[in-house]
C-alpha cells in the first residue's frame, strides 16, 4: 500500500455481507485502509453480485464459520489489532456470537466498532431483516414512484436509495470517531441504518409537510394533475424528446436560466402576452397542458445534435441527455474528470468502474487491487491470526478534551455553494458538531426562495449552520472571506468552472492563505472539461447519470413516430424516475460529507491541508455502482422486471385483497420459512420447478403466478402478521407520503425515536430528524436553520471585525443582517 494514502496502517475487520456495509468498507480500502473481510466458508452471497468486483477492490478475505469456536477465536484474533470493527447483523447477532461491542470493546478501548441496520438497534422495526426494498416498502417508497411503471399501484425501484447513503453516513461516522480517538485515545461504538439513509434524498418535503399541517391554503402540490404538471418547476426542468429520438433534461430553475431557455426557444413573446406572461406558472390546467405542449413541440423540432449546438452558444441552457446503464460511465465529464478506473484481474481481464468517490491532491487514493478470489487470503490471514498481536495504541488523551463532546467540536467548515448538492454534506458535519459557516449572497441561498412559503425550500440544508449574507463579488466582501478561512479547517464550494477563480476563492489562493485548509471542490459536473460550465441539478445529474434509465430502462418510449400523448407520458415517468423520491442531490451531498471527512483524517494523520475533489456526476456512479462495472462476462446487474414489481418472485411486490405487500425472502432458508408458513406453500415447497435456487430461479414467472394467487386471497395486513411472525420479511407496501412514515405514531409503529424538535425565527418549535449517526460515547448537534444574515454580526465578531468595521461594510453593501 502507498504510505501516501489518507488511511494507510489503519486495519479494519468487516463482517458485514449487506450491500451499505460492503461499499463502506470499500471507500476506506480505496484510501489505504487494510480492510479485512470475513465471510462464510463457501464464500459470501456478494461475490454474485454485478458489483462485486468493485465493492470487493482492495480487500483480502477469509473464509471463517462463526459458530465454530476454532474459527471464531480466529475472529476474536484478527479483531484485537483492529483499528475499526464493522458488521450489519440484525441487532442481537452480534452478542450471541461473541463480536459485540462490548466483548470486543473491553479489552480494546480504542476500538471503533460500527454498525449498519436496516431500521436501526432499536424501536419497533428493529427486529425486521434491513433488506433495501423492505425499507423502501415500510417507508412508502413504492406509492411515490405511482404511475413510473405506466401502471396503476405502486412501483418498484432498481437503484438503492437507502443503501448508498448509509454506507457513507457509516464512513462518516467512523472518521468522525478516529478524528475524536485523536484527542481522547478511545474509540466508541458508531450507529447508523437504512432506514437514515433513505431521508438524505429529501430535499424539502418534510418541511413543506409541516407548514401544510399548520396553516391553512399551504398544501403539498401533487407534481402531476389529470396527466399534466401541477407546478412551473416541472417546465423549469423540462423533459421532452427531440427529432430523432433522445430524451432531453433541462435545468432551468432560477428567472435568469429559465428566461434564457425561452429565448433559445423564441417565446420570450409570451412574457408580453397576457395569458402566457406569468410563465411558468399558471393556474389553469388547460393552460398548462397549452404551454407543455408548446415546450415540447419546440425540442421536437430539432435533433439532438442541433439541440448540442445551441448549448454552445449559451452556456445558460443545457439538455442533458438521458443515458442508461450501459453509456453512463461514459458520460464525458465522468471521462475527464478521471473518476473511472481500469482494475487488471486475471481471472476477468480488465475490469472498468467508478474509480474512488473522490480525488485527493496530497493522500491519492491507493492502487486499487482486484476483489479477492475466494480463498486467495485464507492461509495468510490465518496465519496472521495466529501471532501474538498488540492491540492498536492509543493516541495520548491531551488536557480537557471530552470524550462526550460531539467528536467534530472545534472543526469549522466555511460553505460557499447553493442548493443541496454539496450544502447538505456540511449539513451532516454540523451533526457531528463541526462550526458551519454559510456564505451566502445578500438576498441568501436561492434555495431559500424555491417554494411559495418563503425560506421552507433551503431549510434543510441550513441546519445547524450560521448564515453570514455577504457580497463575494467584492473586494471588500472576499477580503472578509478570506480572514474567516484563514481561520478555518474545512471550505466546500460547489460552483460551476471558472467562479471560485474569479472570486479569488480557488484553492490556490486558498491553500497559500491557509496551508492546513482541507478545500473540497464538489461542483455538479466538474471544474473545467466540457460540462464543467453548465448548470447542474438533480434531475440534470439524474439524466447524465442513469439513474431513470436505472429505474425504467427499456420502458422509456422513443423515436421518430412517437404521438404527442406517448411523449407526455413518458416524460412523467422519467420525472418520476429521476426524483420521484431518490435523487442526484442526495448522493452528492452524503459523498461530499464523506470526501470532506477523509480530508480532515488525513490530516490528522499527518498529511496538512489539501485540495479535495468529487461531483454530482461522479457520486451518483458510485450510488448506482450495482450496473456501474464493466467486463465481459459480467453478472447482469439487478433489474426490475417489465411491469416494476421487483427484482423476482421473492423479492417483489403483491397485490392483496385491499393493499399491496413486499416480499423478500431470497435466501434458502428464507424460501423453507416462506413455504412453512404459506397457507398452500407445501405444494410450492413439493414442487419440482422450485426446488432449489436454480430452479426457482429458471420458473420465476411461475412461482410469481402461484405467489400472485397465494397474496390476492388475503389483506396485506394479515400476510404483513403471518409471515413475520415466522421471520419472513413481508411488509405492507406503505402509501406514504416517505416523510409521513417518519412523522406520523400510528401503525407503522412510533419512531419518534429518531425526531427532536428544534426552533425556527419564522416558524418557532418545529420538528426535525435527529444527526443520522450516533455514537456510545460523543453527542451530536442537532442545530437550527437561521434566516439571511442572521449571524454575520456574530461571525463578524468572533473573527475580530470591530464594530466599526462592520458598521462601514454594511454602509457599503458588503454585508447585511437578518
Amino acid at each position: 500500500m502507498s504510505a501516501a494514502s489518507a488511511l494507510h496502517g489503519l486495519r479494519v475487520i468487516d463482517f458485514s455481507g449487506t450491500r451499505a456495509g460492503m461499499q463502506a468498507t470499500q471507500t476506506l480500502a480505496d484510501f489505504g485502509a487494510d480492510v479485512v473481510m470475513v465471510e462464510p466458508r463457501g464464500g459470501a452471497p456478494v461475490r454474485a453480485e454485478a458489483a462485486w468486483e468493485m465493492w470487493g477492490r482492495g480487500k483480502r478475505a477469509i473464509q471463517l464459520d462463526l459458530k465454530n469456536p476454532a474459527d471464531l477465536s480466529m475472529a476474536l484474533s484478527l479483531c484485537a489489532g483492529a483499528d475499526v470493527v464493522i458488521e450489519s447483523w440484525r441487532p442481537g447477532v452480534a452478542e450471541r456470537l461473541g463480536l459485540g461491542y462490548d466483548a470486543l470493546s473491553a479489552a480494546h478501548p480504542g476500538l471503533i466498532y460500527a454498525s449498519v441496520t436496516g431500521f436501526g438497534r432499536a424501536g419497533p422495526l428493529a427486529g425486521l431483516q434491513g433488506y433495501e426494498g423492505i425499507v423502501a416498502a415500510r417507508m412508502g417508497v413504492n406509492w411515490a414512484l405511482e404511475g413510473m411503471a405506466g401502471r396503476p399501484g405502486p412501483a418498484f425501484c432498481s437503484a438503492a436509495y437507502a443503501s448508498y447513503p448509509a454506507s457513507q453516513l457509516l464512513v462518516q461516522g467512523i472518521l468522525a470517531a478516529l478524528h475524536a480517538r485523536v484527542g481522547t485515545g478511545l474509540g466508541q461504538r458508531v450507529d447508523t441504518s437504512l432506514l437514515e439513509g433513505l431521508t438524505i434524498n429529501d430535499t424539502f418535503a418534510w418541511f413543506t409537510r409541516i407548514v401544510a399541517q399548520r396553516y391553512e391554503g399551504f398544501a403539498q402540490a401533487p407534481r402531476v394533475v389529470d396527466g399534466v404538471p401541477a407546478g412551473g418547476m416541472s417546465f423549469r426542468l423540462l423533459i421532452a424528446l427531440t427529432k430523432d429520438g433522445y430524451w432531453l433534461q433541462f435545468s432551468q430553475t432560477v428567472d435568469r436560466l429559465f428566461r434564457a431557455m425561452m429565448e433559445m426557444f423564441g417565446l420570450t413573446w409570451m412574457f408580453s402576452d397576457p395569458r402566457w406572461a406569468s410563465a411558468p406558472n399558471f393556474d389553469a390546467l388547460e393552460d398548462r397542458r397549452e404551454f407543455w405542449e408548446i415546450l415540447l413541440a419546440v425540442v421536437r423540432s430539432k435533433t439532438a445534435a442541433e439541440w448540442a449546438a445551441e448549448f454552445n452558444r449559451d452556456p445558460n441552457v443545457w439538455g442533458e441527455m438521458f443515458r442508461d446503464d450501459a453509456t453512463a460511465l461514459d458520460h464525458p465529464q465522468m471521462v475527464w474528470n478521471r473518476m473511472t478506473t481500469i482494475v487488471d484481474h486475471g481471472e476477468h481481464g480488465r475490469l472498468r468502474m467508478p474509480g474512488p468517490i473522490t480525488r485527493m491532491d496530497a493522500t491519492p487514493a491507493d492502487t486499487l487491487r482486484p476483489a479477492p478470489r475466494l480463498g486467495e487470503y485464507d492461509a495468510e490471514l490465518a496465519a496472521e491470526a495466529a501471532r501474538p498481536r498488540p492491540a492498536a495504541a492509543p493516541a495520548p488523551k491531551p488536557e480537557g478534551r471530552d470524550p462526550a463532546a460531539p467528536p467534530l467540536a472545534g472543526v469549522t467548515v466555511v460553505e460557499l455553494g447553493s442548493y443541496y448538492a454539496a450544502p447538505f454534506g456540511a449539513t451532516l458535519l454540523a451533526e457531528l458538531g463541526a462550526r458551519v459557516i454559510k456564505l451566502e449572497p445578500l438576498d441568501g441561498d436561492p434555495q431559500r426562495g424555491m417554494l411559495p412559503f418563503p425560506e421552507l425550500a433551503g431549510l434543510k440544508a441550513l441546519q445547524g449552520k450560521e448564515c453570514v449574507a455577504l457580497d463575494l463579488a467584492t473586494p471588500a466582501g472576499r477580503a472578509v472571506a478570506h480572514r474567516i478561512i484563514a481561520g478555518s479547517d474545512i471550505v466546500l464550494q460547489s460552483f460551476r468552472a471558472g467562479v471560485a477563480g474569479r472570486l479569488g476563492l480557488d484553492s490556490e489562493t486558498l491553500l497559500a492563505l491557509n496551508p492546513d485548509l482541507i478545500y473540497l471542490a464538489a461542483p455538479g459536473y466538474g471544474e473545467d472539461g466540457p460540462c464543467g460550465h453548465r448548470p447542474a441539478f438533480a434531475p440534470t445529474i439524474g439524466a447524465a447519470g442513469g439513474l431513470a434509465g436505472r429505474n425504467i430502462g427499456a420502458r422509456i418510449t422513443a423515436g421518430p413516430d412517437t404521438t404527442m400523448d406517448q411523449i407526455k407520458r413518458t416524460a412523467m415517468q422519467l420525472a418520476t424516475a429521476v426524483m420521484g423520491v431518490g435523487n442526484a442531490d442526495g448522493m452528492s451531498a452524503v459523498t461530499a460529507g464523506t470526501a470532506m471527512m477523509l480530508g480532515l483524517v488525513a490530516r490528522d494523520r499527518g498529511a496538512g491541508g489539501q485540495k479535495v475533489f468529487t461531483s454530482m456526476v461522479s457520486s451518483l456512479a458510485h450510488a448506482l455502482s450495482e450496473a456501474r462495472v464493466e467486463y465481459d462476462d459480467r453478472p447482469a446487474p439487478p433489474t426490475a422486471d417489465d411491469d416494476l414489481m421487483g427484482f423476482h418472485a421473492l423479492y417483489r411486490l403483491y397485490p392483496c385483497t385491499d393493499e399491496w405487500v413486499f416480499l423478500a425472502a431470497p435466501k434458502p432458508a428464507e424460501w423453507t420459512r416462506l413455504t412453512g408458513a404459506l397457507p398452500g406453500g407445501a405444494p410450492l415447497a413439493a414442487d419440482p420447478r422450485f426446488a432449489d435456487e436454480a430452479s426457482r430461479a429458471a420458473h420465476d414467472g411461475d412461482l410469481a403466478a402461484a405467489l400472485g394467487e397465494i397474496f390476492k386471497s388475503r389483506p396485506a395486513a394479515d400476510w404483513e402478521s403471518l409471515l413475520r411472525a415466522a421471520d419472513v420479511a413481508c411488509v405492507v407496501a406503505n402509501r406514504g407520503p416517505v416523510e409521513a412514515c417518519y412523522m406520523d405514531p400510528g401503525e407503522l409503529g412510533d419512531l419518534s425515536g429518531l425526531i427532536t424538535q428544534a426552533s425556527h425565527p419564522m416558524l418557532d418549535a418545529i420538528p426535525r430528524l435527529k444527526p443520522l449517526v450516533r455514537f456510545s460515547r460523543a453527542g451530536t448537534v442537532a442545530g437550527d436553520a437561521g434566516l439571511v444574515g442572521q449571524h454575520t454580526a456574530l461571525v463578524l465578531a468572533d473573527y475580530g471585525f470591530t464594530q466599526t468595521e462592520v458598521d462601514a461594510l454594511a454602509a457599503e453593501g458588503v454585508v447585511a443582517f437578518g
